[in-house]
Formats: structure tokens, C-alpha cells, sequence
């Protein structure tokens, strides 16, 4: 069955065509302590008002928290997984059938190599988007 689809159709695509409703990644975020965001994906359409309120919900959530208290949380009708680096918190909104330690490590991975990237990733870094960008979707299409 796989050897019928086209080459250029990735699992990715493959699911948002046959199952729409299965994506598993809802947005990716990285924000500093501050709660500015730095970065922003979404793989669901969001309006531009409601993005900026979603982000500062989420902020809110993952910040108000305390190193001690687990990186999962259950938010509206999806799951946050967050871990911070430095000043930067990264957080992935996931649907609720997702596997949370894959994301974390996900999470983990992404830094590993935007660190080996840009010699020690910072916030300055990440305002090279499109560098950021595409370290992003090639980590995640290997780990997808």
C-alpha cells in the first residue's frame, strides 16, 4: 500500500489527506521569561486575534509554574508540553492522544540542534527565523 503513494507525499501530508482530524501537533511556540513570543508555527488555522489570546493563556500556564512541578498540561481540549532552555521556554500544543514523552524529547532534540546550529542557541538566535525554521521542519520530519 505505501509503494502506491507518490514519493513526495510524506506521512505528514499522508495524514492530513486520509485522517485530518489525527494531526498531532497543534502549535509550536518559543517565548522568553518575559512572555514575548519569539517564534510561532501553526498546523491548525488560528485567526490572528485569537492566536494572540491563545499565546498568552498558554504563557501564562507554562510560566506560572515552578521547576518542580511536571512539564505536561492539560489545556482546553489539547495537551501542553514545554521545557526551558535559559530564558527561552519552548512549548508544543499536541492533541490529547499524543505521546507527551516523544514530544519532550522532540523538544530536547530541536535544542540539540540549534545549539550545535548556532554554537549555544540564545533568544538573539532565534530572531533568525528562517534559520530556526528550517532546523525545525528538518527535526521534525526525522522524528515524525
Amino acid at each position: 500500500f505505501w509503494l502506491q503513494l507518490p514519493l513526495a507525499i510524506t506521512f505528514e501530508l499522508y495524514l492530513e489527506k486520509y485522517w485530518p482530524e489525527k494531526k498531532m501537533i497543534k502549535f509550536f511556540l518559543m517565548v522568553n521569561k518575559q512572555g514575548q513570543t519569539r517564534l510561532s508555527k501553526y498546523y491548525e488555522h488560528v485567526e490572528i486575534n485569537k492566536r494572540t489570546l491563545l499565546e498568552t493563556e498558554v504563557i501564562k500556564s507554562c510560566l506560572s509554574r515552578s521547576s518542580e512541578q511536571c512539564s505536561f498540561i492539560e489545556y482546553k481540549d489539547f495537551k501542553l508540553i514545554y521545557r526551558q532552555y535559559a530564558a527561552l521556554f519552548i512549548v508544543v500544543g499536541v492533541n490529547d492522544t499524543e505521546n507527551e514523552m516523544a514530544i519532550y524529547e522532540f523538544i530536547h532534540n530541536f535544542v540539540e540542534v540549534l545549539d550545535d546550529y548556532f554554537s549555544r542557541v540564545s533568544e538573539l538566535d532565534v530572531s533568525f527565523f528562517s534559520a530556526v525554521n528550517q532546523v525545525f521542519h528538518s527535526t521534525w520530519q526525522r522524528t515524525g
